[in-house]
């Protein structure tokens, strides 16, 4: 009967979460500014980005291709960090209201 219930707990839910897209300007986010700084750190990020693209991968060691791999690494967290925001998933918003049901 649990089971049952945390199954319809799930659907009703996955229901409750489809938003109608509004018109008010209020309700829009406004977008952050990214400063000169950051908007130039990101086109290096770009440029760096296309030349490991470009690069031959073949020809390279086991060890220079886990550094590349690494570098591209650090500049996906560091693009994130600049774009900033905080996201949460359809399954983590689901798994805490599945939580908060079995609470209550």
């Amino acid at each position: 009967m649990k089971k049952l219930f945390a199954i319809l707990a799930l659907v009703f839910s996955a229901h409750m979460l489809v938003a109608a897209p509004t018109n008010d300007k209020d309700s829009k986010k406004e977008k952050t500014e990214l400063t000169e700084a950051q908007k130039e750190r990101l086109a290096e990020i770009e440029a760096r980005v296309d030349e490991i693209k470009a690069m031959d991968f073949g020809a390279m060691s086991k060890e220079e291709r886990k550094d590349v791999r690494m570098e591209l690494k650090e500049m996906k967290e560091e693009a994130k960090r600049a774009g900033g925001g905080v996201y949460i998933s359809v399954g983590a918003i689901i798994i805490i209201l599945l939580i908060l049901i079995l609470v209550t």
